[in-house]
Protein backbone atom coordinates (compact mmCIF):
# COMPACT_ATOMS: atom_id res chain seq x y z
CA UNK A 1 0.00 0.00 0.00
CA UNK A 2 1.25 3.53 -0.70
CA UNK A 3 1.82 5.99 1.91
CA UNK A 4 0.00 8.78 0.01
CA UNK A 5 -3.36 6.49 0.02
CA UNK A 6 -2.52 5.37 3.39
CA UNK A 7 -2.42 9.48 4.74
CA UNK A 8 -5.87 10.09 2.51
CA UNK A 9 -7.73 7.93 4.96
CA UNK A 10 -5.86 9.33 7.98
CA UNK A 11 -6.25 13.12 6.51
CA UNK A 12 -8.50 15.74 8.69
CA UNK A 13 -11.10 17.34 6.66
CA UNK A 14 -13.60 19.66 7.28
CA UNK A 15 -17.25 18.71 7.96
CA UNK A 16 -20.74 20.90 8.68
CA UNK A 17 -21.96 19.77 11.80
CA UNK A 18 -25.75 20.82 12.28
CA UNK A 19 -26.48 21.86 16.36
CA UNK A 20 -29.74 22.10 18.04
CA UNK A 21 -31.43 25.54 17.77
CA UNK A 22 -28.97 28.24 19.86
CA UNK A 23 -26.32 25.90 20.94
CA UNK A 24 -23.42 26.73 18.56
CA UNK A 25 -21.26 28.40 21.28
CA UNK A 26 -22.18 25.46 23.80
CA UNK A 27 -21.30 23.10 21.15
CA UNK A 28 -18.16 24.54 19.57
CA UNK A 29 -16.70 25.11 23.60
CA UNK A 30 -17.34 21.05 24.31
CA UNK A 31 -15.81 20.10 20.84
CA UNK A 32 -12.98 21.91 21.85
CA UNK A 33 -12.69 20.24 25.30
CA UNK A 34 -12.74 17.30 23.89
CA UNK A 35 -9.87 18.35 21.89
CA UNK A 36 -11.44 18.11 17.92
CA UNK A 37 -11.09 20.99 15.98
CA UNK A 38 -14.05 23.10 15.30
CA UNK A 39 -14.55 26.12 13.96
CA UNK A 40 -18.00 28.66 15.19
CA UNK A 41 -17.36 31.77 12.55
CA UNK A 42 -19.60 34.77 14.39
CA UNK A 43 -20.67 38.47 13.68
CA UNK A 44 -21.11 40.80 16.65
CA UNK A 45 -24.04 43.17 16.00
CA UNK A 46 -25.21 45.53 18.29
CA UNK A 47 -28.83 44.63 19.49
CA UNK A 48 -31.04 47.22 21.94
CA UNK A 49 -33.45 46.80 25.12
CA UNK A 50 -35.66 48.99 26.74
CA UNK A 51 -33.10 49.70 29.01
CA UNK A 52 -29.71 49.30 27.40
CA UNK A 53 -27.88 49.00 24.07
CA UNK A 54 -25.15 46.04 23.82
CA UNK A 55 -22.61 44.18 21.38
CA UNK A 56 -23.71 40.76 20.62
CA UNK A 57 -22.37 38.21 19.04
CA UNK A 58 -24.25 35.72 16.77
CA UNK A 59 -23.19 32.73 14.84
CA UNK A 60 -23.03 33.69 10.88
CA UNK A 61 -24.41 30.64 9.72
CA UNK A 62 -26.85 29.71 13.12
CA UNK A 63 -27.54 25.89 13.31
CA UNK A 64 -24.16 25.26 11.78
CA UNK A 65 -20.68 25.17 12.90
CA UNK A 66 -17.52 23.23 11.48
CA UNK A 67 -15.86 20.74 12.69
CA UNK A 68 -12.23 18.83 11.38
CA UNK A 69 -11.49 15.65 11.66
CA UNK A 70 -11.43 11.86 9.70
CA UNK A 71 -14.71 10.75 8.69
CA UNK A 72 -13.39 7.03 10.49
CA UNK A 73 -12.33 8.27 13.52
CA UNK A 74 -12.99 8.55 17.33
CA UNK A 75 -13.30 12.58 16.64
CA UNK A 76 -16.23 11.90 14.01
CA UNK A 77 -18.46 9.92 16.66
CA UNK A 78 -17.05 11.95 19.71
CA UNK A 79 -18.50 15.06 17.48
CA UNK A 80 -21.92 13.54 16.91
CA UNK A 81 -21.87 12.99 20.73
CA UNK A 82 -20.84 16.04 21.55
CA UNK A 83 -23.84 18.20 23.55
CA UNK A 84 -25.78 20.07 21.04
CA UNK A 85 -24.60 18.22 18.28
CA UNK A 86 -27.83 17.20 15.87
CA UNK A 87 -25.96 15.65 12.97
CA UNK A 88 -23.42 16.01 9.85
CA UNK A 89 -24.53 17.46 7.05
CA UNK A 90 -24.49 14.61 4.23
CA UNK A 91 -24.97 14.16 0.50
CA UNK A 92 -25.50 10.52 -1.02
CA UNK A 93 -25.93 9.38 3.10
CA UNK A 94 -22.05 10.37 3.97
CA UNK A 95 -20.73 13.43 5.27
CA UNK A 96 -19.41 15.83 2.81
CA UNK A 97 -16.76 17.02 3.35
CA UNK A 98 -16.24 21.06 2.39
CA UNK A 99 -13.04 21.57 0.48
CA UNK A 100 -10.30 23.63 2.35
CA UNK A 101 -10.27 26.80 -0.08
CA UNK A 102 -13.97 27.05 0.87
CA UNK A 103 -12.74 26.86 4.43
CA UNK A 104 -9.88 29.27 4.49
CA UNK A 105 -11.90 31.60 2.10
CA UNK A 106 -13.98 32.28 5.12
CA UNK A 107 -11.75 32.46 7.44
CA UNK A 108 -10.29 35.12 5.83
CA UNK A 109 -13.61 37.19 5.16
CA UNK A 110 -14.26 36.58 9.03
CA UNK A 111 -11.46 37.51 10.32
CA UNK A 112 -11.60 40.60 8.27
CA UNK A 113 -14.13 42.02 10.27
CA UNK A 114 -15.68 43.84 7.68
CA UNK A 115 -19.17 44.17 7.04
CA UNK A 116 -20.65 40.39 5.97
CA UNK A 117 -23.93 39.88 4.85
CA UNK A 118 -25.51 36.04 4.53
CA UNK A 119 -27.09 35.21 0.87
CA UNK A 120 -28.59 32.17 -0.27
CA UNK A 121 -26.17 30.02 -2.31
CA UNK A 122 -25.84 31.68 -5.83
CA UNK A 123 -24.47 29.92 -8.92
CA UNK A 124 -24.01 32.47 -11.39
CA UNK A 125 -20.92 34.69 -11.34
CA UNK A 126 -17.54 34.72 -12.46
CA UNK A 127 -15.21 32.61 -9.74
CA UNK A 128 -12.58 35.02 -8.79
CA UNK A 129 -9.51 36.05 -6.15
CA UNK A 130 -8.98 38.87 -4.23
CA UNK A 131 -5.19 40.00 -5.00
CA UNK A 132 -5.14 43.00 -2.89
CA UNK A 133 -6.31 44.29 0.80
CA UNK A 134 -7.29 42.03 3.92
CA UNK A 135 -8.95 40.00 2.46
CA UNK A 136 -6.05 38.38 -0.27
CA UNK A 137 -5.90 34.87 -1.47
CA UNK A 138 -9.94 34.54 -0.91
CA UNK A 139 -11.76 33.24 -3.42
CA UNK A 140 -15.62 33.29 -4.25
CA UNK A 141 -17.44 34.72 -6.68
CA UNK A 142 -18.04 38.35 -7.97
CA UNK A 143 -21.92 39.16 -8.11
CA UNK A 144 -22.79 42.64 -9.33
CA UNK A 145 -25.50 44.48 -6.89
CA UNK A 146 -26.34 47.83 -8.17
CA UNK A 147 -23.48 50.42 -8.66
CA UNK A 148 -20.75 48.26 -6.32
CA UNK A 149 -19.72 44.61 -6.77
CA UNK A 150 -19.80 42.04 -4.04
CA UNK A 151 -17.49 39.44 -2.98
CA UNK A 152 -19.00 36.21 -2.12
CA UNK A 153 -17.81 32.87 -0.75
CA UNK A 154 -19.96 30.12 -0.91
CA UNK A 155 -20.45 27.40 1.70
CA UNK A 156 -21.92 25.16 -1.15
CA UNK A 157 -23.20 22.30 1.56
CA UNK A 158 -25.19 24.62 3.28
CA UNK A 159 -26.98 26.45 0.17
CA UNK A 160 -25.28 29.81 1.57
CA UNK A 161 -23.11 32.62 1.11
CA UNK A 162 -21.32 35.12 2.90
CA UNK A 163 -20.15 38.59 0.92
CA UNK A 164 -18.95 41.96 1.71
CA UNK A 165 -18.15 44.70 -0.62
CA UNK A 166 -15.61 45.10 -2.68
CA UNK A 167 -13.65 47.13 -5.67
CA UNK A 168 -13.67 45.63 -8.84
CA UNK A 169 -9.59 46.20 -9.33
CA UNK A 170 -9.03 43.85 -6.33
CA UNK A 171 -9.97 40.36 -7.55
CA UNK A 172 -8.82 39.01 -10.56
CA UNK A 173 -10.76 36.11 -12.49
CA UNK A 174 -9.57 32.55 -11.85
Amino acid sequence: MEDGANNIDHERCWYALRVRSRHEFVTCEELCKKGIPAYLPSLKRWRQWKDRKRLVEFPLFPGYLFVRCAAHSGDYTGALKTRGAVSFVCSQRQPASISPEEMNSLKLMVESEQELNVFPHLTEGTRVRIVKGPLKGAEGVLEKKGPHFTFLVNIVLLSKSVGVTICADEVEAI
